[in-house]
């Protein structure tokens, strides 16, 4: 029996220019063969990509080489698949603007921060406050390892992406 040799995806110059590399690892998914790794290379413990990819299909495991050097192999485990997919909190085409929610209680500006830093200030911020309260932030860019965070901790969110960056709109829920 042979075994099939993971794919390597190192994002990690990707990170270092404050770029975001979900679509790369989502392309590099895409191209496994039946039964193929990921074995991914990030400058930061990717968590939140554990449970995307774990809806996938996928089991990890992690090791930090270094300060900014994390390995983390992906490997198909269709015990770890729900079967089911559930939609993610609107983003990206949908472009709502929060109407009818109460004005933020809260506004962030994480524009010029490189990931993880601005998943982690909206998730601390939000925790801080109440059920049905708003929390308000700009990104430089779409944040989409941070929807499954928010859809496991039943929030809402609206984005809208414009030119002074990505306006995101995040309702409490509880």
């Amino acid at each position: 029996m042979t075994e099939t040799v993971p794919l390597t995806l190192d994002v990690r110059p990707t990170l270092r220019a404050s770029g975001e590399p979900m679509a790369e690892i989502m392309q590099a998914v895409s191209r496994l063969e039946p039964g193929q790794a990921l074995r991914l290379r990030a400058t930061f413990e990717p968590i939140p990509l554990y449970a995307v990819l774990g809806r996938k299909g996928f089991a990890h495991a992690a090791i930090r080489h270094g300060q900014d050097d994390w390995e983390v192999l992906f490997t198909p485990d269709p015990s770890t698949a729900s079967g089911q997919r559930k939609p993610r909190p609107a983003a990206g085409s949908h472009a709502g603007n929060g109407a009818g929610w109460p004005e933020p209680s809260l506004s962030l500006d994480n524009r010029g921060l490189g990931p993880p830093e601005p998943m982690m200030r909206i998730l601390s911020a939000l925790e801080g406050l109440a059920p049905g309260q708003v929390l308000e932030a700009w990104n430089d860019r779409e944040p989409l390892l941070l929807y499954p965070e928010l859809e496991a901790r039943g929030a809402a969110i609206e984005v809208q992406p414009g030119p002074a960056g990505v306006h995101l709109l995040i309702r409490r829920g509880g």
